[in-house]
Parts: structure tokens; sequence; C-alpha cells
């Protein structure tokens, strides 16, 4: 049998370490599908699986690509594919652990076809963006594409302008090009377990991970990335954490601030992605909450049948 089994939910709510318990109780490998954990440059504030942790047992794809490299679904779905297929090919168990829902998505069920690019559409809606504002163009956006427009947050524009991009470009809405799968699946025995906190128990995760990673050197490795000559393709990532560690050593906030902000836009997310796997994937669901380590892991056992 080709058992698959995926781990997911919203950040903070202790996939990490879950799934290096889970891995380690049934033999398996432990495969990253988080779209910020695959570029090797980044460690603390990514919350990777630590040194420890992946000496411990195989790691794949948490250092796939390096900063500057375009990750996206389709290249998630290939690499994983691959990667997932040499597994189970030596009779390996692929135990996927992320918040990335499209990728988790884009290797179960298939890529689509991919729309159209436009410089020149592009440029313009860039230049109507800096005049406009992010919320004005989510609003157009809404009005061509409501489907997209209700995954896609208004703060996140380079979203928002691709998919608007597409529409002009094409004609058609992004989500008509995501609907037409030209690639198959993953074809296994997918077993995929979503771990849950309730809001506030999370905010006050969210709140502890974000100060352990200021303390832990989150500054640090963003100055070290600066000085390696990585601030470009980091400052186009909107990485949560390294910008606000940016503007830290820019002088434009002050470490508490910049805790604050990290802790709010990782709030905004994990919401987004509680919304997106509610709705998008069919999984059993464990709380986190008022659990140990050795609880949870019976508990993913049970509901995953391992």
């Amino acid at each position: 049998m080709r058992t698959i089994v995926a781990l997911v939910g919203a950040t903070a709510t202790g996939k990490t370490d879950l799934a290096e318990a889970l891995a380690g109780a049934i033999g398996g490998d432990v495969v990253c599908a988080d779209s910020r954990q695959v570029f090797r440059e980044l460690e603390i504030g990514t919350g990777k699986p630590t040194p420890v942790q992946r000496a411990a047992r195989p790691h794949h794809l948490f250092d796939a690509l390096s900063l500057g490299a375009h990750a996206s679904a389709g290249w998630y779905a290939r690499a994983a594919g691959e990667t997932c297929e040499a597994l189970l090919a030596r009779g390996n168990t692929p135990v996927l652990v992320g918040g990335s829902g499209l990728y988790l998505r884009a290797l179960m069920h298939g890529l689509h076809a991919q729309p159209p690019r436009d410089e020149a559409i592009r440029d313009r809606l860039q230049a109507e963006l800096a005049e406009r504002g992010s919320e004005a163009m989510h609003a157009r956006l809404a009005l061509v594409d409501a489907e997209t427009a209700g995954r896609v947050h208004p703060g996140d524009p380079q979203r928002v302008l691709r998919a608007l991009e597409v529409f002009e470009s094409s004609g058609r809405a992004q989500s008509s090009w995501h609907a037409r799968a030209t690639r198959e699946g993953l074809a296994a025995d997918w077993r995929v377990l979503e771990l849950t906190s309730l809001p506030r128990e999370l905010s006050i995760r969210i709140e502890r991970r974000t100060h352990a990673m200021f303390e832990t050197g989150l500054i640090e490795e963003t100055r070290a990335l600066l000085a390696a000559g990585h601030r470009e393709p980091l400052e186009a990532l909107h990485a949560i954490g390294y910008d606000e560690a940016m503007a830290v050593l820019a002088g434009t906030l002050d470490r508490a601030a910049a805790e604050e902000r990290t802790s709010q836009r990782t709030r905004q997310l994990a919401k987004r992605q509680r919304t997106w796997f509610r709705h998008q994937v069919e999984a059993a669901r464990l709380a986190s909450d008022g659990r140990d380590a050795a609880e949870l892991l019976v508990g993913a056992r049970g509901l995953l049948g391992l």
C-alpha cells in the first residue's frame, strides 16, 4: 500500500514537533510542505525543524531552493512528487508537514494550466497599485474574480496583481485556470490530519513563538542575510518576521514593535490558513490545546490509522 501522511494546519499549532514524533514512531521521512521553509537560507524565522531534529531522521525539501529562486505550487508538485515516489519505491512513508495548502493540493490533485504573463500589463498594474493602494486593487479583483479575491488577502499585493494580470491578459479569471487540471495528482493512500488550536490559545502560542525567534537570533540571521547580498530577494518574499527584523536593522522599528507586528501578521496568516484548510482539504482534525506531546502522538496515530 502506497501510504502518504500529511500533517497540515495553521502556523504555530505545533505541526513540526508532532510530525517529527510521528515520523519517528512509524519510521517515516519528513517532507517539507511549506512555501518558506524550502529556502535554505531561512532558518529561525520560518520555524523549520531544528538541526537536531533534522539530524535524527531523513528530511527532504527543507533546503531545496536558494533565495531568489521561484517557488510555486507547480514547482513543489514536481519536486515533492519525485521525492515521494522515490521514498515509496524504497518502502518508506513520506510524512509531509507544512501550512501551504496550495502546495499540498497541487501534489494531491494535480497541476493546472498556467495562465499567460504580460509584463506590460504587470507594469501598469504596479503603477496603479502605487497610486491607489492594495485595498482598491483587491476590490477591482472581486468584481472580475470573486473566488480568487476570497482566497487572497488585500494585504498581499503580489497575488492580487497576478490575478488581475491573468484576467486582463487572458480574459479568464485565475480561478477558472485553476479549475482545469493538466497533470494528475500523486496516487496514494493519503492520510491527512489537520492540527488545530482555538484562536485565543493560538494567539498565545504565536506571541511565544515570535518572542523566541527574536530571542534566538532572528535579527542576527537577517543581518547576515543582508550582508551576504540577499536584500532584494528577501524583501521580495515579504516574509513575516524577516520584514520586521529588517525594519529593526534600518532603525524604523524597535524590537518590541517588531515583535508585535510579527505576531499580528502571523495571526492574520493563521486565520487565512484555518479558513483554507476548513474548506479546501478533507482531513481528520486533532485539537492540540491541552494535550502533551505523547497524547498528541497517540491521537494522531489513532485518527490516521497508523
